[in-house]
């Protein structure tokens, strides 16, 4: 008889809820075997383009060029973030770089035709996110008109749209100190580590929370020395980090000095948070999920699938609308082109290279981000390299393709392996 079996019934539930730190590395690999390889992809990527471009511009690793990296891919990142819903539906936005123009030419003519406060325009930006989203959504789930119609037609009217709000090609001017700060100004030192500090809290003890109640509950839980290990790694990283973004980055610090975590950090943080516990933490997250992976299935499990829809496409357009104030922001301005050119492209690949399928069913808000990462180092480190356009949309290209392959692959690693 095995010691398992001789051991009281609370002991069993004891020892298998609290699995050594090899039993969950090696559920850990099974999972990337099985086709389930989650992150790892992206932050591969992610490691090897830093080193790379570390070792050809040592200017890379520099303290302003690293705060840079921040402001470059912020919109892009809150765009692929809001992109990550539609996609968990096996849906497309075409029109979500063109939306954040709109809703960003709103936000300019509010504040300076207008003369409304910050806190106005900002409402009202993202209020026509919300409505452009459910005209989208509305005419995909009620309809029946494909997303790929809707949002590409979409895409071709609000390109006239913004003409309209902006009179024909005129540059608007952003000169509102709040609107400016989101992109353009940083947290005190001071105040960098305490969001530092209550981050890695925070984090800490949401993954307490969940192994304990995994525990109470006779479920397995990861043992204390992984998450440990997870906390420890992220306090490390991010300690780095914020050390890295208050080094004095001014080239005439005695004229101004510039230092401190960029305003728009925790902006996306925040974000991250947000759309982390809807997805993981909410009947709607589950639904989203459930929809995504079998809308047939979804409906008849008594899910109302085109409400799900069409929730999906509003969120999308709102945080396209916030895409679009960090963009108006970071150019001080907002022109016909603003949302234009390869934002869309670059968005949609960062929730792509972060891990978000196209087939739907899989996905995270923080997939946006590592993407977001991802595209924001090319740019970056090409930029430094003097490569033109061409080579950077070459290799942003087939760093797309490439993430495509290996969502592709995964799922039919996954299928063989009867995980789908």
């Amino acid at each position: 008889m095995s010691k398992v079996k001789e051991l009281p019934g609370e002991a069993v539930v004891a020892a298998a809820s609290s699995p050594s730190i090899t039993n969950s590395s090696r559920a850990y690999l099974e999972r990337v075997r099985g086709g389930d390889m989650g992150a790892l992809p992206a932050v591969f990527g992610l490691l090897v383009l830093c080193t790379a471009f570390a070792l050809a511009r040592p200017s890379f690793l520099t303290a302003i060029n690293f705060a840079n990296l921040f402001t470059q891919g912020a919109a892009i990142t809150v765009i692929a973030m809001g992109l990550v819903f539609v996609l968990l539906l096996g849906e497309i936005d075409l029109s979500a770089g063109f939306t954040s123009g709109v809703c960003a030419a709103v936000l300019a003519v509010t504040l300076t035709e207008m003369g409304l406060p910050w806190y106005v325009a900002v409402l009202a930006a993202i209020v026509s996110g919300v409505i452009i989203g459910t005209m989208l959504g509305t005419l995909v789930a009620k309809v029946g008109i494909p997303s790929f119609v809707v949002t590409l037609a979409a895409f071709l009217a609000f390109q006239g749209l913004a003409l309209v709000l902006v009179s024909e090609g005129t540059n608007i001017s952003i000169n509102d100190p709040v609107i400016k700060a989101i992109a353009q100004k940083n947290l005190p030192p001071a105040l960098g580590w305490g969001l530092y500090a209550g981050c890695v809290a925070a984090y800490a003890l949401v993954q307490l929370t969940r192994a304990r109640k995994r525990a109470r509950r006779g479920l397995v839980a990861e043992p204390l020395s992984m998450i440990a290990g997870r906390v420890g790694a992220l306090a490390v990283v991010a300690g780095v980090a914020v050390y890295v973004l208050n080094l004095e980055r001014s080239f005439n610090p005695e004229f101004a000095s510039l230092t401190g975590v960029p305003i728009v950090v925790p902006v996306i943080l925040a974000l991250l948070v947000l759309w982390t516990f809807v997805l993981s933490r909410t009947a709607f997250g589950r639904h989203l999920y459930a929809v995504g992976g079998n809308a047939e299935a979804a409906r008849r499990a008594g899910i109302a699938v085109d409400r799900i829809r069409i929730s999906a496409f509003v969120i999308c357009s709102s945080m396209a609308a916030v895409g679009g104030v960090i963009a108006a922001s970071r150019a001080s301005s907002v022109d016909p082109n603003t949302g234009g050119s390869s934002v869309l492209l670059y968005a949609v690949g960062a929730a792509v290279i972060g891990g978000t399928s196209l087939f739907g069913g899989k996905g995270r808000a923080l997939d946006a981000i590592l993407g977001g990462a991802v595209i924001a180092v090319i740019e970056n480190g090409m930029g430094l390299m003097q490569y033109g356009a061409s080579v950077k949309y070459l290799v942003t290209g087939f760093v797309l393709l490439l993430a495509a392959g290996v969502d592709a692959l995964a799922r039919k690693r996954a299928a063989a392996a009867g995980l789908r």
